[in-house]
């Protein structure tokens, strides 16, 4: 995964974005190619990022009364041929085991693509009574879909993510909580990614295969174009009716349940990066850092390395009994004996939010450098005030990446009335708000010939009347177009 421009190491975003993002991930030493095609390795920074993901969203979960559980990830064919829709829309990307232990398999094991079908088979034997409901079940888990382009974290053969899966009495309680979970994804990107997301309603033609509904969440790169970062379905009863989940209700009368399923992926890694990095590496929001305070010791002659350590050491230590909103500061003391210009460097690859400078003048007037990864400004701060100019600085950079990142999507969204004010606002990388017929062949039309499909229908649109942009029937309402990673 080196990155092609070896002199400057991360090729500028205005030169080649795709290659940006791959020296950005090589650069903060993110993840690595693995020998198997099409899989990556997930190397500890990257990996420290997929912690906090869990660390959060697990409190976020389980205070709604989400358990974890796990679920094998080889899933008897039968199963996945169950539901009709399901297994058409996983069809070209599951992966297939027909030998092992030395012989044929009487039945072929699916490798997980996603895992309504396994666990379904026994939610049917878990669930009884009313009085059983709802089921609230969530796994972290790793899935497999053969991808013929890869990109790391974005599109892999193998990723990481979790998947809910719910079962409720009724279709209203069903969608009510499938929608509880997509303002949940949309929280967590706003409050922790710093990620501004829209959140609506998938078309029919992309909507997750077997559901009823599918809700979602999409966010502007800095391309331009849209990465859908989270999902959450409103099943229906299709899946239960083919699982034969059923129950007795209050009138002691058989019905089938009404599911959801939600999911994340470390797909949401990659929009992190591609949301707030920059030419110079990769930026991380303070929230979902590993580490926040880097702190470097400036170190002109040998003579003075001990003093200057010792006081960056103390530093530390009183750094770390620091809090930031819900977590203590994680500080890291850069000692080793290399230049601290080189350090400077590494650390701005990595994406830490704050470097604090220390060197012998320093140390003469009482004070330090505060540096910010995001605005890239410094700032003198004296020792005795350090806490809680840390403190203070890290939630200015979580602010601030929002409001960046929002403010470059509703500088680029658009409302186009016109095919040519389409194609044109297009060529210009923008998010499109336009009014559509809502037919699947309209539709298929305007992405055969732009390569752009609906992102969703935004749940606070409110109803237009108008003419779809393509065939110029009626409409009821402006959908978001876009093209997509």
């Amino acid at each position: 995964m080196e990155p092609k421009n070896f002199e400057n190491k991360i090729t500028p975003r205005s030169e080649d974005y795709s290659q940006w993002y791959l020296d950005i991930i090589a650069a903060a030493d993110l993840a690595d190619y693995s020998p198997v095609k099409g899989c990556m390795i997930i190397k500890p920074n990257g990996y420290a990022i997929w912690e906090r993901v869990q660390e959060v969203l697990n409190k976020k979960f389980k205070s709604y009364g989400v358990k974890n559980a796990y679920f094998p990830m080889l899933i008897p064919e039968r199963l996945l041929k169950r539901e009709a829709q399901h297994v058409e829309g996983f069809a070209p990307e599951v992966a297939v085991v027909t030998h092992a232990g030395g012989a044929k398999l009487d039945e072929p094991l699916i490798v997980r693509p996603t895992s309504e079908t396994i666990m379904y088979e026994v939610y049917k034997d878990w669930i009884h009574s009313y009085r059983d409901l709802p089921l609230l079940i969530n796994q972290w888990a790793n899935v497999i879909r053969w991808e013929m382009k890869t990109k790391p974290f974005l599109r892999t053969t193998e990723f990481l993510w979790q998947e809910g899966h719910t079962v409720h009495k009724d279709l209203q309680e069903a969608d009510i909580f499938a929608q509880k979970m997509l303002h949940a994804y949309k929280e967590f990107f706003a409050d922790y990614m710093a990620i501004p997301v829209i959140i609506g309603v998938k078309s029919e033609s992309e909507k997750f295969a077997g559901a009823l509904k599918t809700y979602t969440c999409e966010a502007m790169m800095q391309d331009g174009k849209a990465l859908q970062i989270a999902t959450s379905h409103n099943l229906g009863d299709n899946f239960a009716r083919a699982f034969e989940i059923k129950f007795l209700n209050e009138e002691n009368n058989e019905v089938y349940g009404w599911q959801t399923s939600w999911g994340l992926s470390t797909r949401s890694i990659g929009g992190l990066i591609m949301t707030h990095s920059d030419d110079k590496g990769l930026v991380v929001p303070p929230k979902m850092a590993s580490t926040h305070v880097v702190i470097v010791p400036i170190i002109p002659k040998p003579e003075s390395r001990g003093e200057i350590e010792t006081k960056a050491l103390e530093l530390g230590e009183l750094l770390k009994k620091e809090t930031f909103l819900d977590q203590d500061i994680l500080v890291h003391v850069d000692v080793r004996d290399m230049r601290h210009g080189e350090k400077y460097f590494e650390w701005e690859k990595k994406g830490v939010p704050v470097r604090i400078e220390i060197g012998p003048k320093d140390i003469e007037k009482n004070s330090v450098v505060v540096v910010r990864r995001d605005t890239g400004e410094k700032e003198i701060v004296a020792m005795e005030n350090l806490n809680a100019k840390v403190s203070e600085v890290l939630d200015l950079i979580q602010v601030n990446l929002y409001e960046r990142a929002l403010v470059m999507r509703t500088e680029n969204t658009v409302e186009v009335n016109s095919w040519d004010e389409f194609v044109s606002a297009l060529e210009d990388r923008k998010f499109i708000l336009a009014h559509w017929d809502g037919t699947a062949e309209t539709e298929k039309m305007i992405k055969d010939e732009t390569g752009a499909t609906i992102r969703c229908i935004p749940m606070d649109q409110k109803a237009e009347e108008g003419k779809c942009i393509k065939s110029g029937n009626a409409s009821k309402t402006r959908v978001l177009f876009a093209k997509a990673h």
